[in-house]
């Protein structure tokens, strides 16, 4: 991020995160990427460290920072290749929306354990047969007295299996499309609420994404998120965040990558010479470091213009649709750079090559930012 952003805070924030990756985290990342998950006491000493909704007030039991200690943090992290505990989605993509749409008891109710790790949230969009397109969702929440009855199933749950408060998108008036979309807010243990098996995904392993079900679910009215019909527009209104954390994630991936690439090919001999010693392969590095350095130009002006509160909704979508898709560039090249090695596993950028792929499917694909583009551009 562009130093000139950043405070001497916030600099003593960026070593903090960085002595905690060391400490608590790459020494135990290789064993949780064979087991397929995060332990939750990793979650909670996140929490402790202050790393859980870094831009909470305080009177939230939050440490009362602001949103560039949550893109900091997002930038260690992905540089490190930590998907895993994807600290950015829960405290960046969905507590904002308690934050925001919550009232003053839902507030103080959720928040304080959110930022300390004890309770973890997830959000529930997608459907089996519904993707990118929110207004099509099938799962219904039908109002009797003083619950709603939520009945439908979800899938591709990221923190599908550790979440202990999941906000379900759902249809309280099935027959008014996107105007009849709300919010609920369905804690762990609700009857009627479960979780399917935990996905067997091609990356980011460690990361627990599962299938939830609704069946006759009754959640209590005062579990409602906001207005009653206001989900898609809350939704709207917050994905713009979502999609500059994705940026920034495989922002942070592509420079790792790039920086490992010319480690190697500085290191690494063919016939003789330092295979980045070869013009053509000279030339794809300058190639990549030029995409790479265009990417973080754009993306710090949205990150500056995001602290700010300016609107970048068209900005951020082109931002997604593009830069994700400039680092799977970059990781095709890098692993084609690094030959053989590459394809092994004892090398990051194998696993790098393998979790970047996903950053231009979530929060939106590629396809989908550019059409939501091209309407902002009277299309």
């Amino acid at each position: 991020m562009d130093q000139k952003l950043l405070g001497a805070e916030h600099l003593i924030f960026r070593d903090s995160v960085r002595k905690f990756l060391d400490k608590e985290v790459l020494p135990h990342f290789d064993q949780w990427e064979r087991e397929g998950i995060v332990p939750r006491e990793a979650w909670r000493r996140m929490g402790e460290n202050g790393f859980l909704c870094p831009w909470l007030e305080e009177e939230y039991g939050g440490p009362g920072g602001d949103f560039l200690c949550s893109v900091i943090l997002c930038e260690e992290f992905f540089y490190r290749g930590v998907t895993g505990l994807i600290a950015p989605l829960h405290s960046d993509v969905i507590v904002p929306y308690i934050h925001s749409f919550g009232n003053e008891e839902q507030k103080r109710r959720w928040l304080p354990g959110c930022a300390s790790g004890q309770i973890l949230t997830a959000i529930a969009m997608t459907e089996p047969d519904t993707g990118s397109d929110l207004a099509a969702i099938r799962t219904t929440a039908i109002r009797q007295g003083d619950h709603y009855v939520l009945n439908g199933r979800k899938t591709f749950i990221s923190l599908g299996i550790h979440a202990d408060l999941v906000i379900v998108v759902a249809k309280t008036d099935p027959k008014a499309g996107h105007r009849g979309v709300s919010l609920l807010c369905v804690e762990s243990g609700t009857p009627g609420f479960g979780r399917g098996r935990k996905l067997d995904k091609m990356g980011w392993r460690s990361q627990d994404t599962a299938e939830l079900f609704f069946e006759d679910c009754r959640v209590p009215v005062s579990n409602l998120l906001g207005e009653e019909g206001k989900g898609f527009y809350y939704l709207m209104q917050k994905l713009q965040q979502e999609r500059l954390m994705a940026s920034v994630m495989a922002q942070s991936m592509a420079e790792a990558m790039l920086d490992m690439t010319v480690k190697y090919c500085r290191e690494r001999t063919i016939f003789g010479r330092p295979v980045g010693s070869y013009q053509h392969n000279t030339f794809k590095i300058v190639e990549m470091a030029t995409e790479i350095e265009l990417g973080r130009t754009f993306l710090d002006s949205l990150i500056a213009d995001h602290a700010a509160g300016r609107e970048i909704t068209k900005k951020a979508s082109m931002a997604k649709a593009w830069i994700p898709e400039m680092a799977n560039r970059v990781a095709y090249d890098c692993v084609q750079l690094h030959g053989g090695y590459g394809y092994m596993e004892e090398y990051p950028i194998c696993r790098f090559a393998r979790d970047v792929r996903v950053i231009a499917i979530f929060a939106g694909t590629t396809e989908v930012m550019k059409v939501i583009i091209g309407k902002m551009m009277g299309f």
